[in-house]
This record gives C-alpha cells, structure tokens and sequence, in this order.
C-alpha cells in the first residue's frame, strides 16, 4: 500500500527523535507510525540537521513574531477604520492613498522603511505558506510538480503612451477589447512544457481557412466569451 502524507515541522523533528534516540525505530517502522513514503521518510533522515536547526530557530523567534503579528493587526486595524470613516463621507480611497496611510501607522509604532513595507499581501501569510509549500512538495520529485496559470491576451490592443514628435498633437483612440485567454503550465525545473490551451469566441475563425486546428502548436477551444470556465 502506497503511502502520500505531508508532515508538519514538528512531525518531522518526532520523526528524527523516534530515530536517533533510545527507540531507534527504522525506516520500515517510520513510515507505518508516520504513514508517509520510504524516500520521504529518507529524505527526513537525510535532512534532519536542517530541519532541527529550522525547528530550533522557530522556537526562538516565536516571541518576536506574536509582537510583530500583533503590531501589524493593529496597523491593519486603523487603516480599515480610516477607509471606513472616509468611505462614509463618500470620499473615494484608492490603494495607494490607503499604503501611504498604512505607512504613517507604521512609522508610529517604531518601524522603519527597511522593516515595513505596505502591501496587499500580509507577510505572515507568505511566511506560512512558503513553509506549507516545501511540506507539502517534500517527497515530490521537482520534475513531477506542474503548475498552470491562465492569462488573458488583448491582441489587438495598441500601446497605453507614445512618444510623439515636437508640436505634435496626440490623440487617443478606443481601446480594443477583443482578447483570447491562454492557458500555460510546466514543470517545477522548466523541463517540460505542456501544449498551451488557447481559447477564442469563434470556434473556427477566418485566419483557419485550410488549416487543421489538430495541427497547430496549441490546443485550441472556444466559447462565447473566449473565458475559462
């Protein structure tokens, strides 16, 4: 019986205990109490100075973090309570009016430039899923993890600025708003690209006169809005 189980930091340190110390279990023994793979359960042997070293500097720096993770909640507190407040009065409130607002918070509480950065993404939710995701990847061979993101393609659409000679007059036009989606995906290492997914309105357009779509570099689909559904 095949064994796929993502242990936790502190699973992994039990692990290397349940090893070294007066129980001296086996890689067998591991991988039945931890239901994990006999490699994954290698690789944790393997590896165990760095993930005792990583568990060992995440216990100090537990104290510092809560005041840190507190500190920003509070930031986040009267930012919200400021939009809140200007929202009210119907004043429009931008992202970078409500960064520069964060900014000023921060600088309040003792930070500095160097140690706070405004952003939409809260930093503590980076941190842990960067941890969850090495976790999570850890058994998997690099070449056998893909990942796959769709973008959207405004073929048509003309430069947002120009430059224009001296004198000149410039006038803007409307946009175009005909766009194809695609989806791209690899591999982790870059190895392997999978054939792209390209997605129209028309499911068979004007430019595929004589042309049969099996052939083309991509997979081509269509629909009425040319979206991934």
């Amino acid at each position: 019986m095949s064994h796929r189980k993502a242990l936790t930091l502190e699973e992994k340190v039990a692990l290397i205990e349940d090893n070294q110390n007066g129980h001296g279990l086996s890689v067998r023994q591991l991988v039945d109490n931890y239901k994990i793979s006999k490699s994954s359960a290698a690789n944790i042997l393997r590896r165990s100075e760095e993930f005792l070293a990583d568990y060992s500097s995440n216990s100090n720096k537990s104290i510092k973090r809560k005041l840190k993770d507190e500190n920003r909640q509070k930031i986040d507190e009267i930012v919200f309570e400021c939009f809140a407040q200007q929202r009210a009065k119907q004043i429009p409130i931008s992202g970078p009016i409500l960064k520069e607002k964060a900014r000023q918070v921060a600088e309040q509480l003792g930070y500095t430039t160097e140690t706070f950065k405004a952003s939409n993404v809260d930093d503590s939710t980076v941190e842990e899923w960067t941890q969850r995701l090495s976790t999570i990847l850890d058994g998997f061979n690099e070449n056998d993890v893909f990942n796959a993101d769709e973008t959207g393609l405004f073929y048509r659409a003309t430069p947002d600025h120009s430059l224009v000679l001296s004198k000149e007059e410039c006038k803007g036009g409307k946009k175009s708003k005909e766009r194809l989606t695609v989806l791209l995906c690899s591999n982790l290492t870059g190895t392997e690209k999978l054939k792209p997914v390209v997605i129209g309105r028309s499911q068979r357009p004007r430019c595929f006169k004589n042309i049969t779509t099996s052939k083309l570099p991509v997979t081509w689909l269509s629909n009425r809005t040319a979206w991934m559904t």
